[in-house]
């Protein structure tokens, strides 16, 4: 008879597409010295640069409150895209008058916990010591096979609907609840029982959420995409009861927007 007292506590996770988030603040004063033709010309540079970069897995939303004025978020297939889509920007005239407040890096991450106990049984069960060659191979398959199956969700476009709220959060680790010291049984429960929350509330409300840990400094981040921002607070708050979150959870900074077409990009620096 197994458990998993001698095997990985880790569960598995597959990854995608590489995620950025720009959070920015207009430099009124500068911006409005311009004169009329010279900020005309600068939006008509913005423009066409933001309608580019919308092909390619980027959208503009108009931020609410005192945060920033701007969000860009950038969905693309690795860091090397990305870091090509941040100098791309810094070249913008635009940029010049724009003052970035904050960013988030990560991932797309699905966790594989169902997944994870099945395989760390079965191997266990055929005397495969973990992290032997046999076993990581046996490991890389399944997670290859995933990766396969879950394309789409592991790269995903990113959501047409008006509203955006993006936020970072993590899983307790402190003195006397410590999310990573409990069994990966448990840890399932408590994840299957969140999970059926966010079902309940297809058709309402998309959730990507992606992993940042070694990336930033957050555990993850959560980005939920609808057509009513009121949506927002009903599943949040409606999980804020839920034991994974009411007892492990903790949450980083929200940020609300409203999506603008980058062609638009004019109508948020209007003077």
């Amino acid at each position: 008879m197994y458990s998993f007292e001698n095997l990985p506590a880790m569960p598995l996770t597959i990854e995608g597409a590489s995620l950025l988030h720009q959070m920015l603040r207009v430099r009124w004063a500068s911006w409005r010295a311009l004169g009329e033709a010279e900020r005309a010309e600068v939006l008509n540079a913005a423009a066409a640069a933001l309608t580019a970069m919308e092909g390619e897995g980027t959208a503009a939303f108009s931020m609410l409150g005192h945060k920033g004025d701007i969000m860009l978020v950038h969905f693309r297939k690795d860091f090397t895209a990305l870091n090509h889509v941040e100098l791309s920007l810094a070249k913008l005239k635009l940029w010049d008058y724009l003052e970035q407040t904050t960013s988030y890096l990560s991932v797309v991450e699905l966790g594989l916990y169902d997944s994870s106990e099945k395989l760390y049984m079965a191997l266990a069960e055929r005397g495969i010591a973990p992290h032997t060659p046999e076993w990581n191979a046996e490991i890389e398959d399944t997670l290859a096979r995933q990766r396969t199956a879950m394309h789409p969700r592991l790269f995903p476009e990113i959501p047409a609907n008006p509203f955006i709220c993006f936020y970072p959060m993590d899983r307790k680790r402190g003195e006397h609840k410590n999310w990573y010291q409990v069994p990966m049984p448990e840890r399932q429960r408590q994840m299957q029982d969140h999970g059926a929350i966010g079902r309940r509330y297809a058709g309402k409300v998309k959730q990507i959420i992606s992993g940042s840990i070694g990336f930033d400094d957050w555990e993850w981040g959560v980005d939920l995409f609808a057509d009513d921002p009121l949506i927002f607070k009903k599943l949040i708050y409606e999980m804020r009861f839920d034991e994974v979150s009411a007892v492990y959870a903790l949450f980083g900074t929200f940020y609300v927007g409203r999506r603008v077409a980058g062609n638009e990009i004019g109508s948020l620096l209007d003077v």
